[in-house]
């Protein structure tokens, strides 16, 4: 590998390399056909320790350093991605619209926390049907633990988690389990600590606010090859790794006013990328816009991503099972809330919400493949940024649980799990950093600060006590239990009712059935709910029997029975307190 890095207002750039005769110092040249301040250096070996000189300032790290073994502010290691020997040759790829995907932090899915030890639970994975492997962030950030939205080297791999070389391997066991993998990339900000981007050019520009501080450049003097470094490193993860989807992290983020958003040249490329290499690649954004145009084709006008998540159908679902109202639940809630959110996908949809006290968000085309949002009762940011991070199952009754299973599985959206959600895990997940000080202090008081007046007691029934994130023990407790195989209890019958449901998809798969049974929620009695569909849902969430008339259960979870009525296809089917049943029409 030759050393090349954009530095378009240094006046000298040097390449150190460290090696067994200690550093040595090499002269860069500006590349003058390069354009727009890239400097070029010596050859560099696989293996070999190097960093920049920016006019005198340094060593730092690579900018598009594929490997940081000893951490955020070391010096960048060489990585040759073709060294690895895939074995996933019989991989056609998957489209991330309609797989079931599971949502997983590598650093608290197994006792290791490793993609190694990931990698030995695909086959678990495989075995309960799920499609997709959603990884939150693998971005080298500081210290041994953290979320990974504050990475910094984005085109490396946390060596605590093994790696370059590691994340390779993960997907090719990964599509040699029929999974895909979806990685969750953070274009919209980089991290406070280790952040060396500045120091090389006008990766930022205070043209633009976010909630991190000044915005990236993407419409400013020298936006060009900033918006290279992105669009390379989203089809680095796609070519080198075999990665097959990126989730890109509050898009809403990614202040760009020119002619071109960033988003619809990523589309671009990566459809380009799929036509040349044959397989399907996905882009899937999280944005609180409320905006189809989000995954409206480039073509007419839109952003062009493959899918993008509904929060809207979260809280709905959230505050209709659990009757929480405190902070955006008070937007959601009722049955009517949560009927819309299932057949227009946005609540808000150009209409007033007091929780954000304007109007909101815009109408979904009719006509658009529900597929393109992904939706889910759980998720990284839904637990871990309570002020305990709980989990639903820790509070909603086995019926509740099992209910949410249903709604969100068989409804006519991309469903997705957050890591053991299917057997109804309870142990939190919790949000958690190693950062050294004086940043670890200020990131726990501004926790303790940002959830103090926010209404916790009410909901908890009494005084919270944060957990401090700079804890470890906090990062401990919010590692998964003994494991996805490990019996517990409620843990079986709620792991044996996910696979019943896993089993009933495969009746919603076909387009036309959602033509002849359309979506829709809607009430026989208080808290006595029905989702229609291919397949419905019926579930009692009272204490006492509830009666329903419908056909004839294929999967029950609690007690339930049923009796034809005269001749025909209709039942009575009595569901017990906390049953759920499920009926294929």
């Amino acid at each position: 590998m030759r050393a090349r890095v954009w530095a378009p207002n240094a006046t000298e750039v040097m390449c150190v390399t460290d090696g067994t005769d200690g550093r040595t110092t090499h002269p860069m040249s500006r590349v003058a056909d390069a354009g727009d301040g890239w400097w070029e250096g010596p050859q560099l070996a696989m293996g070999t320790d190097y960093g920049f000189m920016v006019d005198g300032h340094g060593p730092y790290p690579d900018p598009r350093s594929a490997w940081q073994p000893d951490g955020v502010h070391g010096l960048s290691r060489v990585f040759d991605a073709s060294e690895h020997r895939w074995m996933d040759s019989q991989w056609a790829g998957r489209d991330a619209r309609g797989a079931v995907t599971y949502e997983l932090h590598v650093g608290t899915f197994t006792p290791q926390g490793t993609l190694d030890a990931a990698a030995g639970q695909l086959r678990d994975l495989a075995a309960q049907g799920i499609e997709m492997v959603e990884l939150m962030p693998l971005a080298p950030f500081p210290g041994q633990r953290g979320w990974g939205y504050d990475g910094v080297s984005l085109y490396a791999v946390h060596e605590v988690y093994g790696g370059p070389a590691a994340l390779q391997r993960f997907v090719d066991k990964a599509h040699q389990r029929g999974i895909a993998v979806c990685l969750d990339v953070v274009y919209n900000h980089l991290g406070p600590d280790g952040n060396y981007l500045a120091a090389f050019g006008p990766y930022f520009t205070d043209a633009h606010e976010t909630p991190w501080g000044w915005a990236v450049n993407l419409d400013q003097d020298h936006s060009a090859p900033v918006r290279d470094y992105f669009i390379d490193n989203a089809l680095r993860w796609f070519d080198d790794f075999h990665i097959d989807a990126l989730r890109l992290d509050a898009v809403h983020a990614l202040r760009d006013n020119s002619d071109h958003h960033l988003l619809a040249q990523l589309s671009i490329a990566t459809a380009e990328l799929a036509h040349s290499i044959g397989r399907p690649l996905s882009l899937v954004a999280e944005s609180d816009l409320n905006d189809d145009a989000m995954v409206t084709p480039v073509s007419e006008g839109g952003l062009g991503m493959t899918a993008q998540w509904a929060d809207d159908v979260h809280h709905a679902l959230h505050a209709y099972l659990t009757g929480e109202r405190h902070g955006y639940y008070v937007d959601f809630g009722s049955i009517e809330t949560l009927d819309h959110v299932y057949r227009h996908v946005f609540w808000h949809h150009g209409t007033y919400s007091p929780f954000r006290g304007t109007a909101w968000g815009k109408p979904v085309a009719p006509d658009r493949d529900r597929r393109q949002f992904v939706v889910f009762a759980s998720n990284h940011d839904q637990v871990g940024n309570r002020a305990i991070g709980d989990r639903p199952a820790s509070s909603l009754s086995p019926g509740a649980q099992a209910t949410s299973l249903a709604m969100i599985l068989l409804s006519p959206f991309t469903p997705m799990l957050f890591m053991g959600e299917e057997y109804g895990e309870t142990r939190p997940f919790m949000y958690f950093t190693d950062h050294d000080e004086p940043l670890g202090s200020q990131v726990s008081e501004g926790r303790m600060a940002e959830f103090d007046g926010h209404g916790w007691e009410e909901l908890y029934g009494g005084p919270v006590a944060v957990p401090d994130p700079q804890d470890r023990t906090t990062f401990l407790r919010s590692k998964l239990g003994p494991g996805l195989g490990a019996s517990g209890k409620g843990h079986d019958d709620l792991r044996r009712w996910y696979l019943d449901v896993i089993a009933a998809r495969q009746r919603t798969l076909d387009a036309t059935a959602w033509q002849q049974h359309p979506v829709g929620v809607s009430e026989a009695a208080p808290r006595v709910v029905t989702m229609h569909g291919p397949v419905s849902v019926h579930a009692n969430l009272t204490g006492s029997p509830a009666v329903v008339t419908t056909g004839e259960p294929i999967a029950m979870f609690g007690p339930v029975t049923w009796e034809r009525i005269g001749s025909g296809e209709a039942f009575t089917v009595t569901l017990g307190p906390d049953a759920v049943a499920l009926v294929a029409h």
